[in-house]
């Protein structure tokens, strides 16, 4: 497969009154063509800070990209002037917002709202756009896509803003889409009629996405390789499978724990212990750390490099040492492996 997107040892600084907080400390990972990556972790890891460096949209006043590369097509994006990177923003790179009421305009109709991109774009005549707008309120699926065009956001469901937030993301038929939570404002009927929605474009468009969640239910469903974030860094990357049958780090083995299922009881629910790191004083040694029961000495000194556990999966924990103790991986994560016998033996 090849690369439509890399990120290489990305570091990303937040200049604020209490001192300088550094947000993205050393992130890597890649895009390929037609795949679908999700990006997980709790709230504060640095998921959207990194996607909205993709795409430049933080904020210049307070922000800086230290160091690093993101690649685009053969093209650094970080080198990029603002003229350079709107003729990209929303062209070849969109992005789906959280909240569609926050990300659609009030005061235009949606029909208008869409073929904005379109016009400026792909250079098209206003009855071209409309008639392409139209289109794609038919594909994102919302019925009586005509008279829906004139209406304003206010007169659709929240489930319906999405679609519409959707067909203006995947105007200009995007080579890679960024979704940022895109269910999350959503119940849980709408947010799987969205996810099979963004399964199904996906296939006829042939887009590459980033999705970025905190709910490893959603990554099951929609993602075909998993990156897990912790402390600005991404601390293990591999397919689906992978991830959810043979996690290695510790984080992940507590994000996977803390998934419900139909056995769970409503007190045995697992909540990983402590806060996130405070990133004005990064942690000299794994992040994780003190929030870690299988946390060992040099753990507390010293970053762990990425181990190879096979050529799509990589972990970065000391326990992955050959001289680290042999840990076995809460209940949680063992029936998971017992549900999935391809990994019983690994």
């Amino acid at each position: 497969m090849s690369k439509i997107l890399e990120v290489n040892n990305l570091n990303i600084s937040f200049h604020t009154f209490a001192g300088e907080v550094k947000a993205i400390r050393g992130a890597n990972f890649h895009l390929n063509k037609g795949e679908t990556l999700a990006i997980v972790g709790e709230s504060g890891s640095g998921k959207s800070v990194t996607t909205k460096a993709i795409m430049r949209l933080l904020p210049e006043t307070n922000s800086e990209i230290k160091e690093g590369e993101i690649l685009f097509d053969g093209k650094d994006l970080t080198k990029l002037s603002d003229k350079q990177m709107q003729s990209i923003r929303g062209k070849e790179i969109s992005m789906i917002f959280q909240d569609p009421m926050t990300s659609l305009n009030p005061t235009m109709t949606v029909g208008k709202q869409i073929m904005e991109p379109i016009i400026k774009h792909q250079n098209m005549s206003k009855s071209a756009a409309k008639q392409r707008a139209i289109e794609l309120l038919k594909l994102v699926g919302i019925p009586m896509a005509e008279e829906r065009f004139k209406q304003y956001p206010h007169q659709f469901s929240g489930g319906m803003r999405q679609r519409v937030v959707i067909a203006i993301a995947l105007a200009c038929n995007p080579k890679v889409l960024i979704a940022d939570e895109p269910t999350t404002a959503l119940d849980v009927t709408i947010q799987a009629q969205i996810l099979e929605l963004m399964k199904d474009l996906q296939k006829k468009i042939d887009t590459s996405i980033i999705f970025i969640t905190h709910d490893l239910g959603v990554v099951a469903n929609v993602a075909d390789r998993v990156a897990v974030m912790y402390g600005g860094k991404i601390i293990e990357i591999g397919t689906v499978d992978e991830i959810f049958y043979n996690p290695q780090h510790p984080y992940t083995w507590g994000l996977i724990s803390s998934m419900p299922d139909l056995d769970t009881a409503e007190d045995e629910l697992y909540a990983i212990p402590g806060s996130p790191p405070d990133l004005l004083n990064p942690p000299k040694g794994d992040a994780f750390a003190p929030r870690n029961e299988y946390a060992m000495k040099i753990d507390l000194e010293q970053e762990p490099p990425m181990f190879k556990v096979s050529d799509t999966h990589y972990a970065a924990t000391w326990l992955l040492h050959p001289d680290a103790p042999k840990v076995e991986p809460p209940a949680a994560v063992m029936k998971r492996k017992e549900m999935y016998p391809g990994y019983n033996n690994k």
